[in-house]
């Protein structure tokens, strides 16, 4: 950077859904070499307490009542954002504000659809000019809140996000393909390259949803996969108190071949270190899965904002849904027959599209147009 003084950054991001924090704070972690970047949430910095519920909602309806949340994702669309009509949201636009003032920042980062029109607004009322950027943490299907936010450049997973938003009218100068802001420990890690059923046991790693009872169907799924040694590891996170129980109640019915981990910052590694990974398919998820090349059966899908996801995951032919038990009992089977054929192909697939770099190339974009700003401002 020129005159040598360290780029302050503000990283704002939101606690509806795991995407937006991992992307935030894995970019700050590939950004803290080179500026200073403040990760904030002003949403649970201003409104804790409705913040806190509106979260707890979030995850409750997008677990136990998918069509619903569709309904209120879809809504969006409607909505004109650059006005500030909710009155719960006024606090954490004025900390936003107030932050920008002090910190002075040199760039500001959203990885939230909201916080880019609180900037706007900043602006209008003295905040110095810099660049705002989103980072989008979906794919191919993108709500109008991240299309139509007042963004300088929009930072995307892959080439199939940009042409969707390019057909919804966004400006193709705006859009950068880096990949989602994955933890930049990605490009240190070597990931299963190969399957030997003789040698080894076929390695799952298995992030369950909250359901409870379904949990127990789909580990017995797994470890009765037809003519293969299958091995499991369950990451329960936020889940150990709701699923500890049942998860233990399988791993004594299957001596051995069980593993639980509770809250875990060593997803890089345990994406990896296994052959295949179930989950939902949520932003984070999905985009570490791809960076690891690590295929996927995705169990459970959010109507809306986690289709396309899911599609991507379908485009370059590294993963598919499997609604039910029964659906992962019979994807498994399919992609270890043959030699593990499906699985190989899989892999291949998910190796080649990968980007295991997306936030050293996010940070670096980020760095570059700060640069560019202040030469502007030099002239």
């Amino acid at each position: 950077m020129t005159d040598n003084i360290t780029p302050r950054i503000i990283i704002t991001t939101a606690g509806f859904g795991d995407g937006h924090n991992s992307a935030a704070y894995n970019l700050a972690s590939a950004l803290v070499r080179k500026a200073e970047p403040e990760v904030i949430d002003p949403c649970a910095l201003g409104s804790p307490r409705v913040n806190a519920k509106l979260s707890s909602f979030y995850r409750l309806i997008t677990t136990y009542l998918p069509k619903v949340w569709q309904k209120i994702y879809l809504s969006v669309e409607k909505r004109d954002l650059s006005k500030q009509r909710f009155p719960f949201m006024r606090m954490p636009e004025n900390i936003l504000h107030d932050l920008i003032l002090s910190f002075e920042p040199h760039a500001i980062v959203s990885t939230y659809p909201l916080y880019p029109y609180f900037v706007e607004r900043s602006f209008t009322k003295g905040a110095p000019l810099v660049p705002v950027i989103t980072i989008i943490t979906d794919s191919i299907e993108i709500n109008a809140a991240w299309r139509n936010a007042p963004s300088d450049y929009f930072l995307v997973t892959d080439k199939f996000t940009k042409e969707s938003l390019v057909s919804s009218g966004v400006d193709d100068k705006k859009i950068v393909v880096t990949g989602f802001a994955v933890h930049p420990r990605f490009p240190d890690l070597k990931s299963i390259q190969t399957y030997d059923a003789t040698n080894e046991a076929f390695k799952v790693l298995y992030f369950p949803t909250s359901k409870k009872p379904i949990v127990r169907r789909i580990l017995r799924a797994i470890l009765e996969t037809k003519d293969a040694d299958t091995v499991v590891t369950v990451v329960l996170g936020r889940n150990v108190r709701k699923l500890y129980d049942r998860v233990r109640e399988i791993q004594r019915e299957y001596p051995g071949r069980v593993e639980i981990k509770g809250w875990t910052r060593r997803v890089p590694e345990l994406l990896s270190s296994h052959h295949l990974v179930i989950g939902k398919a949520g932003g984070a998820t999905v985009h570490e899965t791809i960076a690891a090349a690590c295929p996927m059966l995705v169990h459970h899908l959010v109507p809306g904002q986690e289709e396309g996801n899911l599609a991507l995951l379908e485009k370059i032919q590294g993963g598919f849904y499997t609604e039910s038990p029964e659906d992962i009992s019979n994807a498994l089977t399919n992609i270890l027959k043959d030699d593990a054929s499906q699985w190989r192909s899989m892999k291949q697939n998910m190796s080649q599209f990968a980007k295991p770099s997306g936030s050293i190339t996010a940070a670096q974009f980020i760095l570059n147009t700060i640069e560019k700003h202040r030469n502007d401002l030099s002239i």
